[in-house]
């Protein structure tokens, strides 16, 4: 399943509304640490493995759409 991402810094929160994720991390968008930071985040919201989550769209972007595979 596809969900829309949005992503907030300094804070720490996962909020999922329909195809909307809510994300805060505390990691800075530097050499790729955010974007691990929100996969780690997302697969544990939903119990799954790190691997089965994939940043599709705005790997350089506070607005992503990643892939949720169960």
């Amino acid at each position: 399943m596809f969900y829309k991402v949005s992503v907030s810094f300094h804070k720490d929160y996962v909020r999922v509304k329909g195809d909307l994720i809510e994300i805060g991390i505390m990691e800075k968008p530097v050499n790729g640490k955010a974007n691990a930071a929100i996969i780690k985040q997302i697969a544990k919201h939903f119990g799954i493995s790190k691997s089965c989550v994939r940043i599709v769209v705005g790997e350089k972007s506070k607005d992503k759409i990643v892939e949720v595979v169960p």
